[in-house]
């Protein structure tokens, strides 16, 4: 039997926000049959995504972005463009003094 999930308020909040900005979205474009079919899911677990529901699959999340056609918003998330602190951990890792071996010039015979 799995652990009990309890989410924080913080990412219920989130949830919810993201239920409704794909409600809203998928308002604009199809009807709740058309992105269920697309996104591979029932219409009564389209409507647990659009509530917000935090028992409901990241996978099915993503399939209902994808079938709404935001999946490269999606990708971008936790890319390491958007932040700052992974950049500097990053930079981090990079060799803190370069040494270019030098060659020898050419001797002239003046």
């Amino acid at each position: 039997m799995p652990t009990p999930h309890y989410p924080s308020v913080g990412v219920r909040r989130a949830l919810r926000k993201l239920g409704a900005d794909l409600r809203d979205a998928r308002r604009r474009h199809l009807p709740m049959a058309v992105v269920a079919e697309r996104a591979f899911t029932s219409r009564s677990t389209l409507q647990r995504v659009e509530a917000g529901d935090t028992g409901v699959s990241i996978g099915i999340y993503a399939a209902v972005i994808h079938a709404l056609g935001f999946l490269a918003h999606l990708q971008e998330i936790a890319d390491i463009s958007r932040d700052p602190v992974g950049q500097v951990l990053a930079s981090g890792d990079l060799p803190k003094r370069v040494r270019i071996k030098r060659t020898p010039a050419p001797k002239s015979d003046d």
